[in-house]
């Protein structure tokens, strides 16, 4: 990684995939030792209800919730 002149890091596409950071999340630099490191923002919403507020409203189904139940469950 490059520091540029306004002091902008970019992360790569790959770590931003595996900690599924995207844009806008909030993180801080904290100097550890004689190290850097990016954490996650204190507060700053967590993997799994930034997933289930990408996924509200995109479902495409006309099945009710007992429909899919049995579809995935067979009951």
């Amino acid at each position: 990684m490059r520091l540029n002149s306004k002091g902008h890091v970019t992360i790569p596409a790959e770590l931003r995939r595996k900690y599924a950071l995207e844009e806008g999340d909030q993180l801080e630099v904290v100097e550890v030792g004689n190290a850097l490191q990016t954490v996650r923002r204190k507060g700053a919403r967590r993997r799994g209800k930034r997933l289930i507020q990408h996924m509200r409203g995109r479902a495409t189904t006309t099945m009710s919730t007992d429909e899919l139940m049995e579809l995935f469950r067979g009951e």
